[in-house]
């Protein structure tokens, strides 16, 4: 098949064959270099941003016209629009991951066995890692840095909605990655918007070692079905937000009220809300009146209609949505262990909260719920690579293997064992 993005032609199979080719000789190269090579990497790519801020702009209005004009709404225009703010968020973020450890080289667990040699581990890169997304074109520069400090060759695909704003972006990095004496392939932007090339870059597993979906749960569930690369992920986020009767009433009305509306749109937004039948009374009646204030839909559960009768009946659909809208479902359940057989029908693995002042409860929360995070009187959406201190996150995982949560420079790199020895012989 023969596809053409701008004025090259395309076979896709050869040329991803030639980028996977390409990515695994810079994989050596990347995972050998010192820390002030790969650091000086990404300030050379933040100044060449910076530098080509007229040009990325330019290459970002067309593909804000096309957008408008195949009809997209004004949120994915917004996530794909390209100002000033955000191009330099996006340099001052590739100089925030060269301030970060290096986790490469580090060794753990040095030990002597009694045959005399030391055994440990050493964190070492995964190798090359493919990454594909959508709208969002900061992630181009995102997903590069994180991947160049981590050691790792990158290879990078966006969306066809973004293909101006990504190409303009890989500029840069070529011109950084150059500037720095590390091989340009190193980070590989993908040329075509041809939707073959996402199935060539799932299906080579002697190229690419894991591969990382960052958009919607249609492209996450089609890149999990088809891969033979192992894949790094999450589908949704329907996270949780129990008051347990032992809740301080303030303070639950605060962390629930935060954990729907600080934000909408994101995996770890809020989407069910469940409340101890015991507490019910006293906590729906002011925390419905913050979120009906704030413009969000409720739908309640029978027992949730007595007490707010004004409020949407909430369907059994309802219980598994994910909404990233200001939509609230709410169920009131008998006791923790009710809310947590709740959350391990109904929930995604992603992130769980528990609203307690009994500790006792609050252990076995954090113990017994099987989510990427679980949490104490706190909001889910701390839920985050920068809250959790890692700097910057790739993604989320709600995997147990091999990364889980939020996936920062270490969940980018894998260990292996070394062993020292002197002349030392098994006997």
């Amino acid at each position: 098949m023969s596809v053409k993005a701008e004025s090259i032609e395309f076979n896709v199979p050869d040329y991803m064959q030639g980028v996977g080719r390409r990515a695994r000789v810079a994989a050596r190269a990347i995972a050998r270099a010192r820390s002030g090579m790969k650091d000086a990497a990404l300030a050379a790519i933040a100044r060449a941003i910076e530098a080509s801020a007229d040009q990325l702009k330019q290459a970002n209005e067309k593909d804000l016209a096309a957008g408008r004009e195949h009809g997209l709404d004004a949120a994915l225009l917004d996530r794909l629009e390209l100002n000033d703010a955000r191009i330099a968020a996006m340099a001052e973020g590739l100089r925030e991951i060269a301030l970060l450890p290096d986790p490469v080289g580090s060794i753990s667990n040095m030990n002597y066995r009694p045959s005399g040699i030391q055994v440990g581990r050493m964190r070492v890169p995964l190798g090359v890692i493919g990454i594909i997304y959508e709208s969002r074109p900061n992630v181009t520069a995102d997903a590069a840095g994180l991947c160049l400090k981590s050691g790792n060759a990158a290879i990078l695909r966006g969306g066809s909605e973004a293909i101006h704003s990504n190409q303009a972006i890989a500029q840069c990095i070529y011109t950084g990655l150059a500037e720095a004496g590390l091989p340009t392939d190193t980070v590989q932007v993908i040329e075509t918007a041809d939707r073959a090339a996402v199935g060539e870059l799932i299906s080579m597993p002697e190229f690419v070692d894991v591969i990382v979906p960052r958009g919607g749960k249609g492209l996450i569930e089609r890149i999990s079905r088809e891969a033979r690369v192992p894949v790094i992920k999450h589908l949704h986020g329907v996270c949780h937000t129990y008051i347990d009767d032992q809740a301080d009433i303030d303070k639950a009305i605060r962390v629930a009220f935060n954990a729907k509306t600080q934000r909408y749109g994101t995996c770890n937004t809020m989407e069910t809300l469940l409340v101890a039948k015991a507490i019910a009374a006293q906590v729906l009646p002011p925390l419905a009146e913050k979120y009906l204030a704030e413009g969000v839909e409720l739908r309640g559960c029978e027992a949730t209609r007595a007490i707010l009768p004004a409020i949407h009946a909430a369907t059994e659909a309802d219980w598994d949505e994910e909404y990233l809208a200001p939509i609230l479902s709410i169920r009131i359940v008998e006791d923790v262990d009710a809310a947590m057989d709740h959350i391990a029908r109904h929930g995604s693995n992603h992130t769980d909260v528990i609203i307690t002042e009994s500790l006792s409860r609050a252990q076995r929360f954090l113990h017994e719920v099987d989510s990427s995070s679980v949490m104490v009187n706190a909001s889910s959406r701390f839920a985050d690579g920068f809250e959790y201190g890692l700097g910057a996150e790739i993604g989320i995982s709600t995997d147990k293997l091999h990364a889980r949560g939020p996936v920062g420079l270490e969940g980018l790199t894998t260990l292996k064992y070394i062993v020292l020895g002197d002349g030392h012989i098994r006997t």
